[in-house]
Formats: structure tokens, sequence, C-alpha cells
């Protein structure tokens, strides 16, 4: 049996260098949970947990119809109230923010084969065979981001304003606009990455 590693059959997707770049994407399909608040909170870490639970309770059906994936890496889109913090750059918005006042979707991607009947009975079986609650959340996500500019982020998420400055010059630089939702991807395990080592993809939708 071949187990699927989207990492690695979809390398574009997953990589990115030090300075910004423009790439298209493609259209694709996630698992999501939303929430709002700091991302150290308990909240938060339980979104974690309702997504991931759902994600293997996926991947081990399928493994056992002979069609195994590895669970691909969390992600995450980011917004805020912008009528409330309109004047507040891409920038500034990291430290200006209360984190409290963050809006966030958690994505882990999902192969094509996944259909949302699956997802609907893991969701279903992992909230009520494991007392999951939280799990009910998590539901089916399609994004189509189009153009996007992107760069690798290393380091603490507090650094992440230069990483972000050097996105904005870019999009200034060449006549684009935002078009979308801040989106990360952790190529690190946040939980067990020392802060200065953490790798992170940092995109920008544009048009």
């Amino acid at each position: 049996m071949t187990k699927i590693d989207l990492s690695k059959t979809d390398k574009t997707y997953y990589t990115a260098k030090q300075k910004p770049e423009l790439l298209k994407l493609a259209p694709m399909q996630y698992l999501a949970i939303a929430g709002q608040g700091d991302p150290s909170s308990k909240g938060f870490a339980e979104c974690i947990e309702a997504l991931y639970s759902v994600a293997y309770t996926i991947k081990f059906e399928w493994k056992a119809a002979e069609k195994d994936f590895g669970v691909p890496k969390l992600e995450g889109q980011w917004w805020f109230d912008e009528d409330k913090y309109g004047g507040v750059s891409m920038t500034d918005a990291p430290t200006k923010i209360p984190r409290s006042e963050w809006m966030f979707r958690l994505l882990i991607r999902m192969p094509e084969f996944v259909k949302k009947e699956n997802i609907a009975t893991a969701v279903f079986n992992v909230a009520s065979k494991k007392g999951l609650a939280l799990a009910r959340q998590v539901e089916h996500f399609e994004m189509n981001e189009g153009n996007v500019v992107q760069i690798l982020h290393v380091g603490p998420f507090d650094q992440e304003p230069e990483s972000l400055g050097k996105l904005q010059g870019f999009i200034e630089a060449n006549g684009l606009k935002r078009n979308g939702l801040h989106h990360e991807i952790y190529l690190s395990d946040f939980r067990k990455t020392a802060p200065e080592k953490l790798k992170t993809i940092l995109r920008e939708p544009v048009k």
C-alpha cells in the first residue's frame, strides 16, 4: 500500500524562500475549525486537538480501505475587525491588535479523494464516541487563493513583523493589492520546537 504524502507530491505548496515570491495556487480542500482569541490560550489548543482528532480518524478510515495518507501540516488563517482596526497596517497588526481580538480558522489540508461525507462521519464519530464535543465545529472547507505572495519566516512568531514588512514591500513594489486573509503554514510543531528554529510560511492572497 502506497502512503500519500502531500508535502512530497505538492512541494510547491509546502515550500517557500526567505525572500518574497509570487505564485499561483489551485483550489484545495481542508478540515477547518474557526475561533477567536490568543493562540497561547487553552481554547486554541482545544481547537487544534479537535481538528487533529478528526483528521486522524479520517486517515485511519482510509488506511483501512488501503488508501493511506500522511496527515499534513497545521495551517491557519488570521484576521481582525477592520472596521475597528482599519488603520492598522499588515506589519503593525501583530503588535498593535490585542491577541484576544484576533479571529482564526485552523486548517488541515485533505487529499482530493476525501469526500464531504467522510468528514461528516469522522466528526460524528469523534464527537459521539470519543466525547470530544468541540469536534462538532470541524467542517469541510474549500479555499481558492489564486495568486499569493509568500515568504519563509524562520524564528519566533513575535518576529513575524519583519517578514511581513518584506511581503508588504514586495506587494507595493509590484503594484499588487491584498485579496484575502493572511495565511500561515506551520512547518514546525510549535509545541515542541524552540522558537528560534520555527519555520512558518507566510502567505498573502493578492490581485
